[in-house]
């Protein structure tokens, strides 16, 4: 089998998810690192839902670092939980809405968009001649957001419209332009309104501002409308076409920003401390990726209030808690690698192939080390190490190379004081709640493995070889 460089290249994108549920190549550049993660983290969200509590809402967190995996796991969750017969509703966050700047109504109105659409797919699919769940969805832009000529949001423009008989919409969005159609084409305009005006909100603070002003006054009046008008109406529906339920997952809510509210709140803190339960409100089974930082924070014990314990995707293990290293988890890094190269060959045929991607073995096995255990980051240090050589096999001085470029810059964002801390992590390997430990936490300069006997700490493994830590 002849190595395509170019299509190697391709597959270590680090910003490549991988959609395991429907493309057969990434089922097969896909690794099961649960051995080495403490446990089944994607089997307790899926038993939680699949098991327990079929019929029942949930809401459960799911957190790690960013760049760990988190993402592809979620799609190995979503194939799972279609496969038991859920209707899953999977999206992220971060391209409904703008990242520094989120508030509850936000993720609501997203999330309805998400629902609106995939429900409409599900009707027009199984009968035509069934009530469209999408007109509720015009009742409640129609009742909640008042999106009418009598009452318009300032900036959307008006719609005039009935849920009884005929019906018509003349909407004018600036910059998205105007949405003009009637009953008997169907009410999928709906969905795609929603999502305009999210998107518009992404787009324009001013928008984002005059909308949310609205909104969030009537939040649980909107918590009401959409669970009565839209969820419990499509759950019934799915049912009756056999689906055990509805799932919706959340995905990159982890990455909104530490910054400040207005009136002083940590955003992070604000969304899933103070408005948790308005998060958890949805009458479905909800996953929301959550800020790793908040594990950390002083508000820890009142997030477990409005929320059960996040479940928690560590990094794959490298090194053991007294320091040896995990043979396991190293042959299962090797295996990502070899996989990224040749997807169709089994797992020992893919050992025999080292040579023809690095100069030696050893060579695979420092960038598994250093990676330590971070997938993205192994990729990222893989796909500049190909640019690096221009071809293949990586030389371990082109990799060095690599890993030194990578140390500079991350140890600039390190002053003193850190560089105190990740030395007492490396002794003690745990971490407390202060601000300290949250940024190392939040800057990557350390990560968290588990076994049985729980979780540990250690100082990212490119830091620890800078003169800075070692003095």
């Amino acid at each position: 089998m002849t190595l395509d460089l170019r299509e190697f290249f391709q597959a270590t994108n680090p910003d490549k998810t991988l959609f395991v549920d429907n493309a057969a190549k990434d089922q097969n550049y896909y690794i099961d690192f649960s051995p080495v993660r403490g446990g089944h983290a994607i089997k307790q969200l899926s038993n939680q839902i699949a098991f327990w509590s079929p019929d029942i809402p949930t809401c459960q967190l799911f957190t790690g670092h960013v760049g760990c995996g988190k993402s592809t796991e979620l799609l190995q969750l979503k194939a799972q939980l279609e496969r038991a017969g859920f209707h899953i509703v999977y999206f992220e966050s971060s391209k409904n809405l703008e990242m520094a700047d989120v508030d509850v109504s936000d993720i609501l109105l997203a999330i309805a968009a998400r629902v609106s659409q995939s429900l409409d797919t599900i009707e027009r699919h199984c009968s035509p001649n069934t009530q469209t769940i999408l007109k509720q969805v015009a009742k409640l832009l129609q009742t909640e957001i008042e999106l009418t000529a009598e009452a318009s949001v300032p900036g959307l423009g008006d719609v005039a419209a009935s849920t009884e008989g005929d019906f018509s919409v003349d909407v004018g969005i600036p910059g998205v332009g105007k949405v003009k159609v009637n009953q008997k084409e169907g009410l999928s305009f709906v969905a795609p309104l929603i999502g305009k005006i999210t998107a518009k909100a992404k787009a324009s603070p001013e928008f984002r501002n005059k909308l949310r002003g609205y909104l969030e006054p009537r939040t649980n009046g909107i918590l009401d409308a959409i669970n009565s008008e839209l969820i419990e109406p499509g759950i019934k529906t799915l049912k009756d076409y056999g689906k055990k339920g509805l799932v919706v997952i959340v995905d990159n809510l982890d990455r909104i920003d530490s910054s400040v509210k207005p009136w002083g709140r940590n955003q992070q803190e604000y969304l899933f401390v103070d408005r948790g339960e308005q998060l958890r409100s949805l009458n479905c089974h909800l996953i929301y990726t959550m800020p790793l930082a908040l594990r950390f924070s002083n508000e820890f014990g009142p997030l477990t209030q409005r929320f059960k314990n996040p479940t928690v995707l560590p990094m794959v293990l490298v090194q053991l808690r007294d320091g040896r290293e995990s043979e396991q988890g190293m042959a299962l890094l090797r295996q990502m690698v070899l996989a990224r190269a040749f997807p169709d060959l089994k797992a020992q045929q893919r050992l025999h192939k080292i040579t023809e991607i690095f100069d030696t073995p050893e060579t695979l096995d420092r960038l598994c080390r250093i990676s330590g255990g971070h997938v993205r980051n192994l990729l990222r240090l893989l796909n500049n190490a190909i640019q690096t050589e221009m071809g293949l096999p990586i030389s371990l001085d082109s990799l060095d190379k690599v890993i030194l470029d990578y140390k500079n810059a991350l140890k600039l964002a390190v002053d003193e004081k850190e560089w105190a801390l990740l030395r007492r992590v490396a002794k003690e390997k745990k971490v407390t709640g202060d601000d300290g430990y949250e940024k190392l936490i939040r800057s990557m300069f350390v990560y968290e493995y588990q076994d049985r006997q729980g979780s540990w700490f250690v100082i990212n493994p490119v830091l620890a070889e800078a003169e800075e830590f070692k003095s």
